[in-house]
């Protein structure tokens, strides 16, 4: 079993991303997988979380007993979520909008990925960038499983600048995994 919290402010896309996840494993990834999310009292704004469990039986319990995994694209998200996340658990994030205060020895990895999907031209798409980065440093699936999901989980106008997020995601992650591999090995 995997628990995965995607956690943010409100119009970032985390309840979308925590969806597109849980679906691509459940769909077309060979897992087992259930959401359940949360808001703040604003829609827009205020943090937002959703819970991914993944494993590969059928989830019997939907809501998350302790992460392995904390993904953070705001720092009121991370704030609020952190003390969750397991010894050895893998805490991701938002380079350019948490400021982390994790002891040494945590597995962490960030993006930028906000600039990146505003390199793409589409701010928008920060969490489906997020969500490649995601999957490239969980190593939960193959990226075509998300290709697979996108299409039915984002405006059709709007597919091909979520797939270049999405694979701008995964391959920033397969670059950080590499480095920190590398530097494991030092």
């Amino acid at each position: 079993m995997f628990e995965l919290r995607v956690t943010g402010f409100g119009g970032q896309g985390v309840i979308r991303a925590g969806q597109i996840i849980g679906k691509a494993l459940s769909l077309h990834g060979g897992k087992f997988a259930t959401l359940t999310q949360a808001f703040g009292p604003e829609a827009r704004g205020s943090s937002c979380s959703a819970q991914v469990v993944i494993d590969d039986v059928p989830v019997t319990y939907p809501y998350i007993r302790g992460t392995d995994g904390l993904v953070a694209m705001s720092q009121e998200g991370y704030t609020k979520y952190r003390h969750e996340l397991r010894p050895g658990g893998l805490l991701i994030y938002e380079r350019d909008l948490v400021v982390i205060d994790e002891p040494p020895g945590r597995r962490r990895f960030s993006i930028p990925a906000t600039k990146f999907a505003e390199e793409i031209g589409m701010k928008m798409s920060a969490n489906i960038v997020m969500v490649g980065f995601v999957g490239a440093v969980t190593g939960l699936v193959d990226i075509g499983v998300f290709e697979k999901t996108l299409p039915s989980m984002v405006p059709a106008r709007f597919l091909e600048q979520n797939k270049r997020a999405l694979a701008k995601g995964w391959e920033f992650g397969l670059a950080e995994v590499a480095a920190a591999t590398k530097e494991a090995v030092r």
